[in-house]
């Protein structure tokens, strides 16, 4: 199964996430399919702190990937499309 989820980088005490679709019985941040967006919690000022492809979001949903709760709270903002 194909699961839409976060994918953490950046270094310690300052994390970044890519947002992903991946296949569900791979690691957290291993191997992926395509990275469809980013998730930046420390942004500060005018920094863009969250961007997701609304069309690769829902061509994914439309072939049966699931999101994870914490990616579903992300799209859900107002704003995020791109």
């Amino acid at each position: 199964m194909v699961v839409i989820r976060l994918a953490r980088g950046g270094t310690k005490k300052r994390p970044f996430y890519s947002i992903v679709a991946a296949d569900s019985r791979s690691r957290r941040d291993g191997r992926f399919i395509e990275r469809i967006g980013f998730y930046n919690p420390i942004a500060t000022g005018n920094e863009e702190s969250c961007r997701i492809a609304q069309d690769r979001l829902a061509y994914w949903q439309g072939v049966g990937a699931q999101m994870s709760p914490a990616v579903a709270r992300l799209a859900a903002l107002p704003g995020k499309a791109s």
